[in-house]
């Protein structure tokens, strides 16, 4: 039986999220991201990959990559950076500011979010709440590979979709309260909006799309996806899955290969050594039961395909891990 592949990663990439700044801003004014990995530490410490996302919860600003257009922001809307890149919101297009680290750096006994003020004094015109996103980057994470420098939906277009407008009210609300178990209430909240928006930006992909997120919009392909996260242990070949599919061999390699960008079981092998590399950060489970669990019969044979995989031995990785952490 198949699984929600999308759903399988995310719990296999560790998805965390803390909603980190309100800003009350007032023309002219501007802030400068840094990449996402400079602060990373101080937001989401122990995560391996950070996004930073804002929504715009009133009025309008500019947002974009530092050095390339930027895009018009209004109330609804939601931007966010999946790879990480320094980024600029202001009030007008063409502003630029240098990042200032110490936002970050704010006193631990502090209710996030953060709340923050801009530009000139006297009433904000816009205010937008600013959050991060954590999650596994290695040894393989499809959704991440798949995702755009800049992903920004129109409040617009989504206006007749509850789920993400409830969502979007329910993080304003939280944070004017700024009840107890909010910041715990907030990380779940913003972990659902990057669920709704990754649907969102799904169903407005182009039907001429490849990728991850493609593949699964395609009948044959996004089958077989679930079924190998459905069960990532059993002994699969080409012929199974070409067959469980109702397609020929040769007609899901070509397909799978043009949308996923590899073949079918060469993605089989880079998850199992996704979800080996869970297994081994926990640093509990003897190797031989993790290589059994990601369908390998010996500990011999899974050392091997996690060298190939992932350039280290499973040992190595584990206690690369926890040193981390």
């Amino acid at each position: 039986m198949g699984a929600d592949a999308l759903s399988d990663v995310l719990r296999a990439v560790r998805l965390s999220s803390a909603m980190f700044f309100h800003l009350d801003v007032r023309a002219p004014w501007v802030a400068a991201a840094p990449a996402s990995s400079a602060c990373a530490s101080a937001v989401l410490p122990g995560a391996q990959h950070v996004i930073e996302y804002h929504v715009v919860l009133d009025g309008c600003c500019w947002g974009g990559l530092i050095d390339e257009p930027p895009v018009q922001l209004v109330a609804g809307d939601i931007i966010a950076f999946p790879q990480g890149a320094p980024h600029v919101l202001s009030s007008g297009p063409g502003m630029q500011a240098i990042p200032d680290l110490s936002y970050y750096r704010q006193p631990t006994a502090d209710q996030l979010p953060h709340r923050i003020s801009l530009g000139d004094n006297g009433p904000a015109d816009a205010r937008i709440l600013c959050g991060f996103l954590g999650c596994d980057a290695r040894p393989f994470n499809p959704l991440l590979e798949a995702l755009p420098p800049v992903l920004h939906l129109r409040g617009q277009a989504y206006r007749d979709r509850s789920s993400l407008v409830f969502l979007i009210n329910a993080a304003r609300n939280e944070t004017e309260g700024r009840r107890s178990g909010g910041e715990g209430v907030l990380a779940r909240l913003g972990e659902l909006l990057f669920v709704e928006a990754i649907r969102c930006h799904v169903e407005g992909l182009d039907p001429e799309q490849t990728g991850w997120l493609a593949g699964l919009g395609d009948r044959h392909v996004g089958q077989a996806l679930n079924l190998l996260h459905g069960s990532p242990a059993a002994d699969w070949t080409l012929d199974e899955l070409a067959k469980s599919v109702g397609l020929s061999r040769s007609t899901l390699a070509q397909r799978f290969t043009h949308l996923i960008g590899q073949p079918p079981m060469q993605y089989l092998t880079r998850w199992r050594m996704q979800l080996a590399a869970g297994l081994l950060a926990s640093g509990r489970e003897p190797i031989s039961r993790i290589a059994e669990a990601v369908g390998y019969d010996s500990e011999a044979a899974f050392n091997r395909a996690f060298r190939r995989t992932v350039g280290t031995p499973p040992a190595a990785w584990r206690q690369a891990q926890i040193a981390t952490e």
